[in-house]
């Protein structure tokens, strides 16, 4: 990893990266992003995980491969859940009972809390393929309102100078 960022990764990024580069395709993209988990500059909540295996079985697989992305909740995000969801209640969408994105955004706000005041990391950033619209309450309004930043999968490769 070239830059000072790290990275929280929302489904809808992974089920479009496993959409356009499947990962019996593209496997450099999946082993690269398998690897800078290890290294801890990209996660997930485990949310995440549990929302995608409602909707793709190859992504899944790789998802139970690389377990270490996906972060267990903590006392401080259920705390940061509550307190986004008190603000902005339609922010939970229904997904059978699985709704990761105010995970995203506490996992990212905890890290970004832990960063600051621990070991210096200095740029937390979320990846979603979700747009800004308005004031629809979806990740990078939530983001904005938390002094987050947002990018797309491309943008990600991009920034850190990836390529395949």
């Amino acid at each position: 990893m070239i830059s000072n960022n790290y990275y929280i990764i929302d489904a809808s990024s992974l089920i479009d990266l496993s959409k356009h580069n499947p990962i019996d395709i593209f496997p450099t993209v999946w082993k690269t992003l398998g690897n800078l988990s290890k290294q801890h500059y990209i996660m997930a909540p485990a949310e995440v995980k549990d929302e995608i295996s409602k909707h793709d079985d190859a992504l899944y697989s790789w998802c139970k491969k690389n377990e270490n992305m996906f972060k267990k909740i903590t006392v401080k995000q259920t705390e940061i859940v509550k307190n986004i969801l008190m603000k902005y209640p339609s922010f939970v969408k229904d997904y059978g009972n699985c709704d990761a994105d105010p995970w995203i955004v506490a996992l990212a706000i905890e890290q970004s809390d832990f960063s600051m005041t621990i070991n210096g990391r200095k740029n937390i950033v979320v990846i979603t393929e979700e747009k800004l619209d308005g004031n629809k309450i979806k990740i990078p309004y939530i983001c904005n309102e938390y002094n987050i930043g947002y990018i797309k999968n491309v943008e990600f490769f991009r920034k850190e100078k990836m390529q395949f």
